[in-house]
């Protein structure tokens, strides 16, 4: 048995949730027409960087300037229909963390705005996602915290920086890891116990 702490990270669309939260999240936001425009007049952001920068830009488009307080409130009443697409199997592993002691972390590129009061619901210690930046004024920004989607080798960044607030500097612990995409390739190579969820299990990764 290691000696090391024992720590749980869960990716959520597709792993801990059958599909994608995201985009019905901003169309429950926005709606379609709105949501169409935004990402249309993001799309540039593509050619600069991809999928990750599309993301960001119609992200800033479609809630730059709304107040705190309206995008939480957004985010729990939303976060309370998401609860019937866990995958059972992984609740349950979830739950054998919980009871063998582990911290489990959601790290996702989902928005945190949604997944915070769902991690509460679930016992879930932290979550590691896409935060929108506020102005001292109490208004989103349009930017996101950090400047960077948490996808790929920015789920390994933000969570050995967790990793060491939690249990100091260079701490090591034992790491268990659930993935379901490309994007989460480089976590779950990070971990000592990693787990393909959905059809990359089913290939074998």
């Amino acid at each position: 048995m290691s000696d090391r702490p024992g720590v749980a990270a869960f990716d959520f669309d597709g792993t801990l949730a059958r599909r994608d939260t995201m985009v019905p999240f901003l169309l429950s936001a926005a709606g379609w027409p709105r949501l169409t425009l935004a990402a249309l007049a993001a799309s540039p952001a593509y050619f600069r960087g991809g999928r990750d920068e599309l993301k960001l830009a119609t992200v800033a488009r479609l809630f730059r300037g709304w107040p705190r307080d309206r995008f939480e409130e957004h985010g729990r009443t939303y976060a309370a229909t998401l609860v019937e697409l866990l995958r059972p199997e992984l609740v349950e592993r979830l739950r054998w963390h919980q009871e063998e002691g582990h911290p489990v972390v959601l790290v996702s590129a989902s928005l945190a705005t949604y997944l915070r009061p769902l991690a509460a619901e679930l016992g879930i210690d932290d979550v590691i996602a896409v935060e929108l930046d506020c102005s001292d004024a109490g208004t989103l920004t349009g930017l996101v915290v950090g400047g960077v989607n948490c996808r790929g080798p920015h789920k390994v960044t933000r969570l050995r920086a967790w990793l060491d607030q939690r249990y100091g500097e260079g701490s090591q612990v034992e790491l268990w890891a659930y993935g379901d995409s490309s994007g989460d390739e480089e976590l779950l190579a990070l971990a000592d116990h990693p787990t393909w969820v959905g059809r990359r299990a089913e290939r074998g990764r």
